[in-house]
């Protein structure tokens, strides 16, 4: 039976997202998960992710693979880091993932202690100082580094000079900027970095990752609160055979090997990190020339995804507009502001500024068929 390969919609979306066709092919051979090849590519992704974050085994960091989303990821690494009896860990929130990694540290009783600020505010590194000194029981700190709620980069490197001056373990979900914001995990004094395969290196979804200080992952043996996601356990079984305990992604892998491969031919993350930011540019110029109005101010914006109001016409409807851009083939996001009506569009994956061009002239057409005025 024959089939017949139809044209995708182009994803301007915090993932997952757009990919090449070269990474799709990836994916189009069946390997055993014991089977020698993928068992030897298991060992180049995950060399590969410490070339990305800029450190190596003989600095002390391993890269460990885990089934599963991103949320599985960072799931995995607060349900294994802290430990059972003691641990306590400080989530430092300024969006909805910072939300749901405090829900996750309540799922598993872990004790936490809570700093909020508002969606398009940095966090108080005054605040981090004062509770670490008024808290000394904390163990941990964890913070979002591109919070896709509103697309703010948190400075991680000023807010992890602060946690290890008090002696605590720093976390990074860096889901939505690995890849693509140099990130040189030592220097940022970060002991768990996670992120996951469907993000900035273009893949496709199916397994998260973590890349971990030795001594912060030997200290995660018998703190898991799950089986299956035991972080410790899986570098153990990645370490003694190259082996997943369960069920590898397989094709998931293939496609992510062959998207590490096109992230280095581009330059790397500064290779990356340039595309990026000039779709970002180009983006921002087109949306600011059609009348709207960024929810971030330009200092705390970063260039992976991008919020927008609501133009303040009242024939916009963002349902009808998301509807009228998705039958172009053109796929934004909605927002996930818990207090401002915005919707967001990605500036990531295998898109360039052609593609941002033709949305924003998707985009025009859509409020003229609206009878939207924005000027």
């Amino acid at each position: 039976m024959e089939t017949t390969l139809t044209k995708d919609k182009l994803l301007f979306t915090p993932g997952p997202l757009t990919t090449s066709m070269t990474v799709k092919q990836a994916m189009l051979r069946d390997l055993g998960s014991r089977d020698i090849e993928f068992i030897n590519t298991v060992k180049q992704v995950r060399n590969g992710l410490l070339v990305m974050g800029e450190v190596s085994q003989a600095q002390g960091y391993e890269a460990v693979l885990m089934q599963g989303s991103g949320t599985f990821g960072v799931e995995s690494v607060i349900s294994s880091a802290l430990p059972k009896v003691g641990g306590h860990l400080l989530v430092i929130i300024n969006g909805a993932y910072g939300d749901r990694i405090a829900k996750m540290a309540d799922v598993h009783g872990i004790t936490k202690t809570v700093l909020k600020y508002a969606e398009d505010e940095y966090p108080s590194l005054e605040d981090i100082d004062s509770t670490l000194q008024q808290n000394p029981s904390i163990t941990h700190a964890v913070v979002v580094h591109c919070e896709t709620t509103s697309g703010i980069f948190n400075p991680i490197k000023a807010i992890g000079e602060v946690v290890k001056k008090h002696g605590k373990t720093y976390i990074v979900d860096a889901m939505s900027s690995f890849g693509a914001v140099p990130t040189n995990i030592a220097a940022n004094q970060i002991d768990f970095l996670v992120s996951s395969s469907n993000k900035c290196i273009e893949g496709v979804p199916g397994f998260s990752f973590s890349i971990i200080q030795k001594d912060a992952l030997n200290a995660c043996k018998g703190n898991a609160r799950s089986l299956s996601l035991d972080l410790y356990a899986q570098w153990e079984g990645l370490e003694q055979n190259g082996q997943f305990r369960f069920t590898p992604p397989t094709h998931t892998i293939l496609a992510f090997w062959q998207a590490v491969q096109e992230h280095t031919a581009e330059g790397g993350v500064i290779g990356r990190s340039a595309r990026y930011q000039k779709n970002y540019n180009l983006l921002v110029a087109g949306m600011r020339d059609l009348g709207f109005k960024e929810y971030l101010s330009p200092e705390k914006q970063g260039y992976i995804i991008s919020s927008f109001l609501y133009p303040e016409d009242a024939n916009f409807d963002f349902k009808k507009f998301y509807e009228l851009l998705n039958s172009m083939d053109y796929v934004i996001y909605p927002g996930k502001l818990s207090q401002v009506d915005c919707f967001r569009i990605g500036n990531i994956g295998h898109i360039t500024e052609v593609d941002i061009r033709g949305l924003l002239g998707a985009i025009k057409d859509v409020l003229l068929e609206m009878g939207v005025s924005l000027k």
